[in-house]
């Protein structure tokens, strides 16, 4: 029945729609509706077309601001897409792999995840971008610093809230933890990070991103049978790829210098 037969002005059906919008928290369809209602009278559409189009528009809305929300609570340190990936620069890394990756199946069945590579190869752009995939097809992801993990577990521990810190780590459906080899671990620092790990295993997917091939893995965690029960737990049932030691970032800006100096 139109707003006329009802007795409404189309001013007052459409203030009355305004205040229903605010009451169902609809704020889409509050928005765009003078736009979509024009647009569908413009077009002929049934009333049922349109009822669709706009339950869509909120319901589209509604899955971006969720997706939003994900990549903010991960707490990337910049935005990396795999769409902005140089995969000609760098002929390590398959794209083919890496858009199996990018399905997310991986996370779903809980499995980990190994980038290895020099600076500067790209392994924390595509840690970043697999994270933000994920993210956007509603798993919960946290990126962390190895450093500041460690250092966040030791604090935790010294203040009795260990288990709460890793329970914390445990709930997201992907950790992301970026630069691991960079320094030496004690062990205390070690048994820490391996209880995390332990608590993640076959529950929860891992991704990390090394400067350091699993061989020089000792160098980071100094006892060898904490070390190779790191590695099984990152790499069990798991994808690796080798980003390579060429660093193309550095490539890049020499080639950008050399076309400067040309100009």
């Amino acid at each position: 029945m139109s707003p006329r037969k009802r007795g409404l002005t189309e001013e007052a059906a459409t203030a009355s729609i305004d205040q229903a919008c605010r009451m169902l928290r609809l704020p889409s369809i509050r928005q765009q509706f003078p736009e979509l209602s024009d647009g569908a009278a413009r077009d002929q559409m049934s009333y049922r077309a349109f009822l669709a189009e706009l339950l869509m528009t909120e319901c589209d809305d509604r899955a971006r601001r969720r997706s939003e929300r994900r990549i903010k609570a991960a707490a990337f340190p910049r935005e990396k897409s795999l769409r902005a990936f140089d995969f000609e620069a760098n002929p390590n890394v398959d794209p083919a792999t890496v858009n199996t990756l990018a399905t997310c199946d991986w996370v779903k069945k809980s499995e980990p995840l190994c980038l290895i590579g020099d600076s500067g190869t790209g392994k924390s752009h595509l840690l970043i971008a697999l994270g933000t995939e994920a993210a956007m097809n509603g798993f919960r992801v946290r990126y962390v610093l190895a450093t500041k993990l460690v250092n966040e577990l030791v604090e935790a521990a010294d203040e009795k809230q260990l288990s709460k810190t890793i329970a914390r780590y445990g709930r997201v459906d992907l950790l992301c933890i970026d630069e691991l080899g960079y320094m030496e671990l004690d062990r205390r620092a070690a048994e820490l990070l391996f209880q995390v790990l332990t608590e993640r295993e076959e529950k929860n997917s891992v991704a990390i991103a090394s400067n350091e091939s699993f061989s020089g893995w000792t160098k980071t965690f100094t006892d060898p049978r904490l070390c190779a029960a790191i590695v099984d737990r990152l790499t069990f049932n798991g994808a690796i790829i080798e980003t390579g030691t060429e660093s193309y970032r550095l490539a890049h800006t020499k080639a950008q210098a050399e076309r400067a100096a040309a100009g």
